[in-house]
């Protein structure tokens, strides 16, 4: 999805944010690297969770988009307004939604990028990361004593957004691996919803067409487990096979049946409104959605608990 190998971190600064307030620290001055290789942890840190995400979204509000803070905090960092003040403004706004008593302390992160590469353009950025959760590291030092510490990796981040300033509405990746019950941190923090891309269209389509074979095809008994394990192939091939996709074309190859188009048809028009969304007729596809996605349309044929076949080709 993203590749930053040549990006570069352009300002960072760091606060700690507490529901005690006596224990916030709230910082006046940005941190600067020492050298390439500092750089580099930090973005792989940072940055490297990103590579896999592929979900995008974009800001949201219910009645005005300018009335969202986040939006317009992040809009006067790509604006070049003062980036310290306005890291403050996001250190405030995220305490201000913290008030559910699971929210834990964390260490609060505010990067800006230059050219991170997405969608063949290079772009700004704006990196937001609350780290709750520390690794343990032990090191050896010169008298040969073990010292036994607690510091950030880049195995997992606990919440992050990525902002990336590309054409409006700006493109956002969510990483949020906290209770569900604290969910403030998409919802109320950032506040966002899907956003209507290549991206989106490629795995929404993808997961219509698995759900509608799935609930669907299975109720009727002449199609059979190894139709529906065959149709599944067929379907994620086209999606290979293709730049880009047309939903005419993709009823016409795959499902190739008049009356198997028309329920399909049908299908997609109730799972749209079930899921609130609208997916276009045409559009481009998108090569990262559909790896992700074809991990799941696994074609197994369940004969009872002990055996099952895996299908890789076509029904034959």
């Amino acid at each position: 999805m993203i590749e930053f190998n040549e990006s570069i971190i352009d300002k960072l600064i760091f606060h700690k944010i507490s529901t005690n307030g006596n224990l916030s620290i709230v910082n006046n001055k940005l941190y600067k690297y020492k050298n390439e290789e500092e750089e580099n942890i930090l973005k792989n840190i940072f940055l490297k969770p990103f590579i896999s995400q592929i979900t995008t979204y974009e800001f949201n509000h219910e009645i005005d988009l300018n009335l969202n803070i986040l939006f317009q905090l992040s809009k006067s960092i790509y604006d070049d307004e003062d980036f310290i003040e306005k890291s403050k403004d996001i250190f405030t706004h995220l305490k201000t939604v913290s008030k559910h008593p699971n929210i834990k302390d964390g260490d609060l992160f505010i990067v800006k990028y230059e050219d991170i590469l997405f969608n063949n353009g290079y772009y700004e950025a704006l990196g937001i990361y609350k780290i709750e959760n520390k690794e343990n590291f032990i090191e050896i030092d010169s008298n040969k004593n073990l010292i036994f510490k607690k510091g950030i990796s880049n195995k997992k981040l606990d919440k992050a957004c990525l902002i990336l300033f590309a054409n409006k509405p700006y493109t956002i990746f969510i990483i949020d691996n906290a209770n569900k019950d604290t969910e403030y941190w998409k919802d109320e923090f950032i506040n966002v919803k899907l956003k209507n891309d290549f991206i989106n269209n490629t795995t929404q389509s993808l997961q219509l067409t698995r759900d509608f074979i799935k609930e669907e095809l299975s109720q009727q008994s002449k199609n059979s487990k190894v139709d529906q394990a065959a149709l599944l192939n067929k379907s994620v091939q086209f999606f290979k096979e293709k730049d880009n996709f047309n939903m005419g074309e993709f009823a016409n190859e795959v499902m190739e049946q008049p009356e198997v188009i028309e329920r399909f048809n049908q299908y997609k028009s109730v799972w749209q409104q079930e899921h609130e969304i609208d997916i276009p007729d045409d559009f481009t596809i998108s090569d990262s959605a559909v790896k992700k996605q074809a991990r799941i349309f696994k074609s197994v044929i369940k004969l009872d608990k002990n055996f099952h076949i895996y299908v890789h080709g076509n029904s034959d």
